[in-house]
């Protein structure tokens, strides 16, 4: 998830049997501090923003004739901008302290799938497929590897996947020619938890870190890097 981008969405909606008229209550933050929230509270007609109240600017701003004249009436409303201002603690600031302390910052392990499948085509006859399930937040790499060096070439990935219920999933896929080979597993000198499997094609898959950031947890810990925050998951299949 992009601690850049995250928002808060409340919707209110007006109609009689349509979806035709909504108020918008949004919630922009990269922090829980005041000073990295943005409160935007909008008004929506027939699918067009009408007018807008944005914390930053600290009064409304209409986008229609009819949201400029109210603009200009509820700007001059001194206690209606009083109240509207103090929305940003009230509806952000406390939505977003519950997220912190109940969703943002935990992180939970995904599981691993590894299968032989037929290539569809391509330069290769045989198709590995790697699939992480159930991993949060968002931040994940995938790599392969082929004698302890990363595999770059024939290996094509989806985007993180939505489960619609916080989960993330992942699939990898890695095209082969099989020849035959010895594969030795080397016993892990580390603290890693891990997952293996061979094949014949001389693959070796690696193993799963969680990554936090407050450290380690029974596992490995080597952040990933996404933009200012140091949380995800590094897969080494």
């Amino acid at each position: 998830m992009d601690f850049s981008s995250l928002c808060l969405l409340f919707l209110t909606l007006y109609s009689a049997d349509g979806f035709l008229e909504y108020d918008m209550h949004r919630c922009l933050f990269n922090s829980s501090d005041m000073k990295d929230i943005e409160y935007i509270y909008s008004k929506h007609y027939n699918k067009e923003e009408v007018i807008r109240f944005s914390s930053s600017l600290g009064k409304y701003v209409g986008y229609t004739k009819f949201g400029v004249m109210a603009a200009g009436y509820w700007n001059k409303d001194l206690e209606g901008l009083r109240e509207r201002r103090a929305d940003k603690e009230r509806l952000c600031k406390t939505n977003i302290d519950l997220d912190y302390l109940n969703i943002l910052t935990k992180s939970v392990k995904p599981s691993v799938m590894i299968e032989s499948v037929t290539s569809s085509g391509g330069h290769h006859p045989a198709m590995l497929v790697c699939s992480v399930y159930d991993f949060y937040p968002k931040y994940i790499k995938v790599s392969w590897l082929r004698d302890q060096e990363e595999v770059s070439s024939d290996v094509t990935s989806t985007t993180e996947l939505e489960d619609g219920d916080w989960y993330y999933q992942i699939h990898s896929h890695l095209e082969y020619t099989p020849r035959p080979i010895h594969a030795r597993v080397r016993e892990e000198q580390t603290r890693h938890r891990s997952f293996r499997t061979d094949s014949g094609s001389g693959l070796v898959s690696g193993w799963i870190h969680l990554l936090q950031e407050e450290g380690p947890r029974s596992v490995q810990f080597k952040p990933v890097q996404s933009g200012s925050v140091q949380r995800g998951f590094l897969s080494v299949c």
